[in-house]
């Protein structure tokens, strides 16, 4: 099995060694798959559209507009 490198801060890496019974290693491989599993759906999902990558950005745009809106309504 390859190996790669993890690097985290001092403060990281002491709350870590707090809890010795727990498998970083596997923490690590769990959360990269689930992220490449993500990407890889995103892909899937987008692998027809004809959207262009600045029109994802004004949707996107427009959505973080619309939940700022949001979360500012809820604060009053």
């Amino acid at each position: 099995m390859p190996t790669i490198t993890v690097n985290v801060d001092d403060a990281l890496k002491e709350r870590m060694e707090k809890h010795p019974e727990i498998n970083w290693s596997e923490v690590t491989r769990q959360a990269i798959r689930d992220k490449i599993e993500k990407l890889e759906l995103m892909d899937e999902l987008t692998a027809e559209s004809e959207l262009t990558d600045a029109d994802v950005d004004e949707i996107a745009a427009k959505i973080n507009e619309s939940a700022r809106k949001r979360i500012e309504g809820e604060s009053e």
